[in-house]
């Protein structure tokens, strides 16, 4: 696999260091899986953090710390994986030719149409962010509307290829876009394309087209 396009410096930092939301978490540690190179990265940026930490001068804590710690369990959901459920729901209706180990410990939504050639499918990621994490797959020769973001979004191939203004995208690719950035993905003809995406915000189409068509945009 031959990978060309990898998560910002900043990105895979805050991925290091814990204080990236769950939601792009999860999109970024499943390209750190399948790229070397990031991999190694991200490896050297907790060593880094890890000395930093050893080295830190010690902070006492309060005397009320784990009472506050055990008063924010209370309420919190528990979390039932369902790793089996996702893998074999998805492999058997040969849907992509793997899934990210990321993704192993949440459940899916069933697909659902979103637009002519394209369906969506939702991870249920619990994030109080906003950012939404869901699985999009279009078909070949599928021309995306031209938009723009009002928020972030992070997008990574999983099979099939898609171009746009920003370059071509492929297995393993990481696509980084925010409100900066208008582009028009296309399809590769000849496989279905699947990515794995998340948004938080929403897209804004761009042109006259764009503007009637945005209320029944669902993404």
């Amino acid at each position: 696999m031959s990978i060309s396009h990898h998560p910002s410096e900043e990105m895979l930092l805050l991925l290091a260091n814990g204080r990236l939301d769950l939601g792009r978490c999860v999109v970024v540690a499943a390209h750190v899986e399948s790229c070397a190179e990031c991999a190694r990265r991200f490896r050297v940026m907790e060593a880094v953090g890890g000395v930093m930490l050893r080295d830190a001068a010690p902070v006492a804590m309060a005397d009320d710390a784990l009472a506050l710690a055990m008063s924010r369990l209370d309420g919190v959901e528990r979390f039932e994986p369902a790793v089996q459920d996702l893998a074999v729901s998805s492999q058997a209706h040969g849907e992509m030719p793997y899934l990210p180990e990321a993704l192993g410990g949440y459940r899916m939504g069933a697909w659902e149409w979103i637009g002519p050639g394209i369906h969506r499918r939702m991870v249920e990621v619990p994030d109080e962010t906003g950012a939404r994490v869901f699985l999009l797959k279009a078909a070949p020769g599928t021309r995306m509307p031209d938009h723009t973001h009002t928020g972030t979004e992070l997008t990574l191939v999983l099979s099939g290829a898609f171009s746009h203004a920003g370059g071509h995208y492929g297995p393993g690719d990481l696509d980084e876009a925010d409100d900066t950035v208008d582009h028009q993905p296309i399809v590769d003809a000849g496989e279905v394309c699947v990515c794995l995406v998340a948004m938080q915000g929403s897209l804004r189409l761009k042109g006259m087209a764009g503007r009637l068509l945005q209320p029944f945009v669902r993404i």
